[in-house]
């Protein structure tokens, strides 16, 4: 394949490199779930609360003990749970199971073979989008950091590749 792109013409060149960058997929931009902290569905409260303070998010995936992604727990999910049973003390917190906390608003999951115009539909109103295969299993996200530093990083390029007048 490179002998053929080396055998192209500039316009040639151009059109391939456009036609490539069309077909970025989901994959570019995934963390994959080995590098996610989660929460899984027999975790207690307390155990939220606390990764929650440990890596300093306000949202974080939760997955069923299969690998599924079941939903997103927030920080508000947990405020509005505590509020509700008279702010536990620790060891109450260790009694309650986060699949018995209500959740207000699950991020939206996409597949890994959705397209990115799904990806970017749902990134705007999620600080992360969950991505899934075809059986609903977790194997990472994508964050709206990561999309907005890639569109800062292609417009400097083109910024640097235009002509100097």
């Amino acid at each position: 394949m490179s002998d053929e792109i080396t055998k192209m013409s500039a316009g040639e060149k151009i059109r391939y490199k456009q036609e490539k960058e069309q077909k970025m997929n989901i994959l570019f931009f995934l963390t994959p779930k080995e590098e996610v902290a989660h929460v899984e569905e027999d975790d207690t409260l307390r155990q939220v609360v606390e990764k929650l303070e440990y890596h300093g998010y306000s949202a974080i995936p939760l997955l069923g003990l299969d690998g599924r992604y079941i939903g997103t727990i927030t920080e508000g999910d947990l405020l509005w749970e505590m509020k509700e049973k008279d702010f536990p003390d620790v060891h109450r917190m260790e009694k309650i199971r986060i699949t018995d906390v209500k959740r207000r608003r699950d991020n939206e999951a996409v597949k890994i073979s959705e397209s990115m115009e799904n990806l970017f539909e749902k990134i705007t109103n999620q600080n992360f989008v969950p991505v899934v295969d075809d059986n609903g299993i977790f194997i990472g996200i994508v964050t709206r950091k990561d999309i907005l530093l890639y569109l800062a990083g292609k417009i400097q390029r083109m910024e640097a590749d235009a002509p100097k007048n």
